[in-house]
């Protein structure tokens, strides 16, 4: 069988409608004059219904399909070279098709154009293993960007839930709450999630650098500014442009240096100590304080213009007293995080302890709840942290803390706690003689004080 398709052409249309791209030809004016057998097996349209018919009539949401043949044809300029091109269009069925393709303009000897041919294919599988691919990676994205921040419970996921709008924009954001929530995790959570998570994210205390260095800090110098300025410096303003600066107790900033971020915020621009010109930065700037900014500006320690414009969006962090269902979470992360890397092999905690743990006022937050936890698995003894383990200040009750602080407690440890009370009474405090009267050893009376949270 000849095949040479240049001396057959009934051949070549045979083998264009064999082939398993689309194929069409379309007129100077973008009217569809030739539809192969391969155009009409992906969308559906059979030749008689679109030849004759504008380029127009195949298009998507969102996108004009094949209109942009229309316009690669009345432009000044056309094309002399195969132009790639991608589009959206409905099928015949509704579906939604990609499509992926080649477009050449036809001239004649005139270099007048004559029409186009192009060919494609549908890619839409394609595109939807893509789509479905950078979903699971935006959920792993957030599961990572989460890591940090534990808890369930109804305060914390509506900090998740606000961390994650701020991360959709480029919103200055103000994160309060109390010494010990979290509030830098929350800012590095809204930086790892944000389109600028593969720059810099840098992060600055402000009330650790005394006030005469900070601003060398943030804005840099030049060489001779100022004496010991022997070379250029670098601000963080600087070296965060394209990611996130992260400036912590924004509240003990001085007023000379919030006149100073303030024309930042405004400008988009900072200026090195000693230099005249503007440097133009892009930075998303994410502040946080422990502090009541709002009775800070009624005091003056604070301008009123600097605050409205770092309190734009807040996230509020939560203490850990106003989700205690969160504390087992977070002890069960801070005990595989440290008895992994100390070697310990400690494999959970007694009912005593996780008890005591839920119980206590935590007034150092999450903070202070880990420094318990790697002080009780330096302690233990055994493969589990005991209430003993825990750091006395943990273990003793708050002053005037009464058995009612105890709910959960079982009865007969609440009525075995009324009688070591009423034993240390009558012999006022002395173990020994209250654990005779009792009829306990003295090591015994003294380490069930300690379980019941009994104080001196």
């Amino acid at each position: 069988m000849d095949l040479d398709f240049r001396r057959d052409p009934h051949l070549l249309l045979d083998i264009v409608d064999q082939m398993h791209a689309g194929v069409f030809t379309v007129d100077a004016r973008g009217r569809f004059v030739a539809w192969s057998n391969g155009a009409e097996r992906i969308t559906g349209y059979r030749a008689e219904d679109v030849v004759g018919k504008p380029c127009s009539i195949l298009e998507g949401e969102y996108c004009r399909g094949f209109s942009a043949v229309t316009e690669m044809l009345n432009a000044p300029n056309p094309p002399q070279t195969l132009c790639e091109q991608e589009c959206k269009i409905v099928a015949r069925t509704g579906r939604e098709l990609h499509l992926a393709g080649t477009v050449r303009i036809m001239v004649n000897d005139q270099r007048e154009v004559t029409g186009a041919v192009g060919t494609f294919t549908d890619v839409s599988s394609i595109v939807r293993a893509n789509e479905r691919f950078e979903v699971l990676q935006r959920q792993t994205h957030t599961e990572v960007a989460f890591d940090q921040l534990i808890g369930q419970s109804p305060v914390m996921l509506e900090v998740k839930r606000r961390i994650r709008l701020a991360a959709d924009s480029d919103v200055t954001v103000l994160i309060t709450g109390e010494s010990g929530t979290g509030k830098e995790l929350a800012a590095k959570a809204v930086h790892a999630l944000s389109r600028r998570s593969a720059e810099p994210f840098l992060p600055v205390n402000c009330s650790a650098i005394p006030e005469s260095l900070l601003e060398s800090e943030l804005f840099g110098h030049m060489k001779g500014a100022f004496t010991g300025a022997l070379r250029d410096q670098v601000g963080v303003f600087e070296a965060a442009d394209q990611g996130t600066l992260f400036l912590d107790e924004i509240g003990d900033v001085a007023p000379a240096i919030q006149v100073k971020l303030l024309r930042v915020l405004q400008e988009r621009a900072i200026q090195r100590i000693g230099e005249q010109r503007l440097r133009k930065i892009d930075v998303r700037l994410v502040t946080a304080t422990h502090q009541n900014l709002a009775q800070s500006v009624a005091t003056g320690k604070i301008r009123e213009d600097f605050y409205y414009r770092i309190h734009v969006f807040e996230i509020r962090m939560p203490s850990l007293r106003e989700r205690p269902d969160d504390i087992p979470a977070l002890a069960e992360h801070f005990r595989q995080e440290l008895s992994s890397s100390s070697g310990r092999g400690i494999v959970g905690f007694t009912r005593e302890a996780m008890e005591r743990l839920s119980a206590y006022h935590w007034p150092g937050n999450v903070r202070q709840l880990r420094n318990a936890i790697e002080h009780a698995c330096v302690t233990a003894s055994a493969d589990q942290i005991g209430y003993l383990d825990l750091p006395l200040e943990v273990r003793e009750p708050m002053r005037g803390e009464s058995p009612a602080s105890f709910e959960g407690w079982a009865a007969e440890e609440l009525a075995e706690r009324d009688r070591i009370l009423d034993a240390l009474r009558q012999t006022g405090g002395n173990k020994t003689k209250a654990a005779e009267l009792l009829g306990y050893s003295r090591v015994t009376l003294w380490k069930k004080i300690a379980r019941l949270g009994i104080t001196s």
